[in-house]
């Protein structure tokens, strides 16, 4: 089935303003809650949110082998399951349904009271019952600016880098959708200078710009995926920060990595943006040497020009942007992390999210941390207030945004913007 959703030519009879992240080219899938406390799936095209399940129930989708209940659920994870023939199917129809020239829904006021909601007017939530969390460290700039801070700067990168996406499981139960606050936490650090660790809140609270794909039911135990189908298997990808306790990471990750300092918090934005929606706007990645092993060999166009931006918004204060990067920099594809997740027979299902890891550029502002845009904190970095940054402070907000634009369209994934709470408890 061809992807009909992309014409660059189309237009909707919803409004949608040139910089808007959601033209009918986008249809990103999401849940939300509706005023009426009516949790559904649905999509967006401008203001707009566009309640799917609706839209089923009246008849819009005939002729699309869906089970009654797909769009009643409070999670994605079923119809990520359908396939993507499947999520073809029905982004191809809702481009149908919208566009200028299709009168049917456009001139049917009590369809469109039901089907159609202002995005104020919603509130969304996390898209996918997440069952497993990986996250990788794809980016070889910010493994590099890492690894000249706390190793051997004429060997940033450790021997195993460059021949496998190295990745760690984290946590699901704490991913948050965008508007959620994320609470600083408690943790041991070891100070500068001191032999025996002390206890509190982290003093060294990051961000890391990152972005994630999330997969549907892809293999059994002990099969792996090949990498020239990975991406039959990736659904979307979606906005994600990362959060990090820099301090307490430090304390704690020999010998076995990333624990407490990782999962606290990871905020995703809600709007899952499709594979075939970013399809115009694949782009080579970055030179690979030495040649990976052959299970991990792609050709062709494998990653995506996605613009991403960070801006941090101290409370009461305007928001000042502090990075701008590009997903394209990764050095290692998501189906070459699919491929690699893999290899041994691990199971992937659906709703299973897969990090990036943090997104660097060559140039210092092009770095997606703070440990790296302030070098562990010797580089303070200006507000638009006059106030400073080394870490994330009280009552800041980071927010991060992404899009992708060519000469004809642009689409992107909104935000994701989570306000960092004071720690409060006594232990």
């Amino acid at each position: 089935m061809i992807i009909t959703a992309n014409d660059p030519k189309r237009k909707s009879w919803l409004e949608v303003a040139p910089d808007c992240d959601f033209p009918i080219q986008n249809l990103p899938f999401g849940v939300f809650i509706t005023k009426e406390d009516v949790i559904t799936i649905g999509t967006r095209i401008g203001k707009f949110a566009i309640d799917m399940n609706a839209l089923h129930q009246l008849g819009y989708f005939e002729g699309i082998d869906l089970t009654d209940d797909l769009f009643m659920q409070d999670t994605l994870n079923d119809f990520i399951s359908a396939g993507k023939k499947t999520w073809r199917a029905v982004r191809n129809r809702l481009s149908e349904i919208f566009d200028t020239n299709n009168t049917t829904l456009r001139d049917n006021t009590k369809h469109r009271d039901i089907v159609i909601f202002n995005i104020a007017d919603i509130e969304m939530q996390l898209p996918v019952l997440i069952g497993d969390y990986t996250d990788f460290y794809s980016s070889k700039e910010h493994a590099t600016n890492v690894g000249m801070m706390f190793r051997d700067p004429a060997n940033a990168l450790l021997p195993n880098w460059l021949h496998i996406p190295v990745g760690y499981h984290g946590r699901s139960s704490t991913i948050v959708p965008s508007g959620v606050p994320v609470r600083r936490p408690l943790g041991q650090t070891l100070p500068k200078g001191a032999s025996q660790p002390v206890f509190g809140p982290s003093k060294r609270v990051d961000f890391e710009l990152e972005t994630a794909f999330i997969t549907t039911d892809a293999n059994v135990m002990g099969e792996n995926i090949p990498i020239a189908e990975a991406e039959e298997y990736i659904f979307g990808m979606v906005l994600l920060n990362d959060w990090s306790a820099r301090d307490i990471q430090t304390w704690e990750y020999v010998p076995l990595g990333p624990f407490l300092a990782k999962n606290f918090a990871s905020s995703i934005s809600p709007w899952i943006v499709t594979m075939d929606a970013l399809e115009p706007y694949r782009t080579t990645s970055p030179k690979q040497d030495p040649k990976p092993f052959p299970y991990l060999q792609q050709d062709n166009n494998r990653t995506f020009d996605i613009n991403l931006e960070v801006y941090i918004k101290p409370e009461n204060s305007e928001a000042t942007r502090v990075t701008v990067s590009n997903f394209k920099y990764l050095y290692w594809t998501m189906s070459q992390q699919l491929a690699h997740h893999t290899i041994n027979g691990c199971r992937i299902n659906s709703g299973d999210l897969m990090g990036s890891g943090t997104i660097s550029g060559s140039t210092p502002e092009s770095f997606g941390s703070l440990l790296e845009l302030t070098w562990a904190g010797q580089n303070p970095i200006a507000m638009t207030d006059g106030s400073q940054r080394t870490f994330i402070e009280d009552n800041d907000t980071v927010i991060m945004k992404g899009y992708c634009q060519n000469g004809e369209v642009r689409i992107g994934f909104g935000e994701v913007s989570s306000q960092l709470l004071a720690n409060t408890l006594s232990i």
